[in-house]
């Protein structure tokens, strides 16, 4: 099983974040946020993330949650629709409530 996390995997350019922001078609928990395409024609999932100076000041911090959403997605990317995903943090996490934001990161991506 592949568990890369490849440029195939990931949505690079603006145009592939605008279709996602276009439709509309979002879910959200209290810390994430998950936007989601319809069927984007490649036969596997894209992530995309979006983690503001807002909702953490430090690079750091932002790309600890960058990290771990990453790595739920690498692990769970088989089992997830050909859909083009965006994910937003919207109230920073840090390694005292990950669990939580894994947590409602899975519910969030499967529910779609």
């Amino acid at each position: 099983m592949d568990n890369r996390f490849g440029k195939q995997y990931r949505l690079l350019k603006t145009d592939d974040f605008s279709s996602v922001f276009a439709l509309r078609n979002q879910r959200s928990r209290p810390l994430l946020q998950v936007l989601q395409s319809g069927d984007n024609g490649l036969g596997h999932p894209r992530l995309g993330l979006v983690v503001s100076k807002k909702a953490a000041k430090r690079a750091n911090r932002r790309n600890y949650m960058k990290r771990t959403i990453r790595e739920w997605f690498r692990c769970h990317k088989a089992s997830l629709p050909p859909h083009d995903f965006v994910v937003r943090v919207r109230q920073p996490f840090d390694a005292d409530n990950v669990a939580e934001a894994r947590a409602q990161l899975a519910r969030l991506m499967e529910a779609h």
